[in-house]
């Protein structure tokens, strides 16, 4: 079983847009007419949600036009809200086929099939010809992705020159084992996280210059303080991202909280752009 079969299962379990449709329900929103704004709770399936994309994003020069990349685009969240907010076209591209089946799914429940498409796809092997973008994205998709160079070099292909680059990610700002299964790994084979320096240096090797950095440390911790207990998921809200990690969720978003209040991991803003050759 190759690394790609493992995450892809791991987030891939079965059932999940009728659990986002039963807790849609659950929340008292109408699953046939809905707003982007309604699945956001489960849909931006990054550390912050749409607050963390709404904060990354006006960093990123977006225009109306523009055809952005997002790379592991999950449930289709942040493509969507690029979409809306800034007028522009994006392509979402994941591994796992539920999430892009769902994507498209929730995507045409919204009305944005004009605007935004997905597709199934590797990082690693990006299925479009070189300077077919503006503009990429990446949300907490290099913590599954060992092989940060080939992923980076791959983003500046398919970059047109002086393009744009935003990357959050879960990344290591401390030393010390981690707890599992997190959001993104149920085992440590399956991690990746690695230190913003690691990131900036695959950045440079192939092609980009990184002009913004910020680590999301305090507003992480916020969070956890703000929605999620140490007792797991109980008390949570019908519709947030417990719906989408599915199987565990408590565990899981349990163990990431002591890994971020341990200092161990953090998530993370870098901002690159494609040097002109």
């Amino acid at each position: 079983m190759t690394l790609e079969t493992d995450v892809a299962q791991h987030y891939g379990q079965g059932g999940l847009e009728q659990r986002i449709i039963v807790a849609l329900r659950e929340a008292g929103k109408d699953p046939d007419c809905l707003d982007a704004d309604d699945l956001a709770p489960a849909d931006e399936f990054h550390h912050g949600g749409r607050a963390a994309t709404s904060t990354l994003t006006p960093r990123l020069e977006f225009r109306p036009g523009m055809r952005v990349l997002d790379i592991g685009s999950g449930l289709g969240g942040p493509a969507r809200y690029l979409a809306r907010q800034y007028r522009c076209h994006v392509t979402g591209i994941d591994l796992t086929e539920e999430f892009v089946m769902v994507a498209r799914a929730l995507t045409r429940r919204l009305g944005m099939d004009d605007q935004v498409d997905f597709q199934q796809g590797n990082g690693l092997a990006i299925p479009f010809a070189a300077g077919s973008f503006d503009a990429a994205t990446l949300f907490h998709v290099g913590i599954n992705i060992e092989n940060k160079s080939g992923l980076f070099r791959e983003v500046r292909r398919v970059l047109k020159a002086g393009g744009v680059f935003g990357i959050y990610d879960q990344m290591r700002v401390g030393e010390g084992d981690l707890a599992f299964p997190v959001p993104w790994a149920s085992r440590p084979s399956e991690n990746f996280a690695d230190t913003p320096e690691a990131y900036k240096r695959n950045l440079t090797e192939v092609g980009f210059t990184t002009f913004w950095e910020r680590s999301c440390a305090e507003e992480a911790v916020a969070s956890f303080n703000r929605q999620t207990s140490e007792g797991g998921s109980s008390g949570l809200p019908p519709l947030g991202v417990h719906v989408t990690i599915g199987k565990d969720a408590d565990r899981k978003m349990a163990a990431h909280r002591r890994n971020v209040t341990a200092g161990l991991v953090a998530p993370y803003e870098l901002v690159a752009r494609a040097t002109v050759p």
